[in-house]
């Protein structure tokens, strides 16, 4: 999975564990939720932190819920969860990584 560099642009909000946005580990770094999209701090800005292309997550048998245990996080028109490092989403009758 690639994921895009696009720069946020005129972002004055500094992210931070207690910045009051929703941390999300992505990786090697922590994407922060804000406005139903993800940033990243990157060169001195924010970069928004999106998958490109479609990535099935295979052989996962649990169900994401409300109360599956795992963070929930806003992402545009859906909800991701938060797991193993990464976010999964429900798409067509599986589970893609995010």
């Amino acid at each position: 999975m690639t994921t895009l560099h696009q720069e946020h642009p005129a972002h004055d909000h500094t992210h931070s564990p207690d910045c009051g946005h929703q941390a999300v580990p992505h990786g090697d770094h922590v994407d922060y939720a804000h406005n139903g999209h993800l940033h990243t701090p990157h060169d001195g800005h924010y970069d928004e932190c999106e998958p490109s292309g479609h990535v099935t997550h295979e052989g996962h048998d649990h169900q994401h819920g409300e109360n599956c245990g795992h963070d929930a996080v806003l992402h545009g028109d859906h909800v991701d969860y938060v797991h193993d490092g990464h976010r999964h989403a429900a798409h067509d009758g599986h589970w893609d990584d995010h």
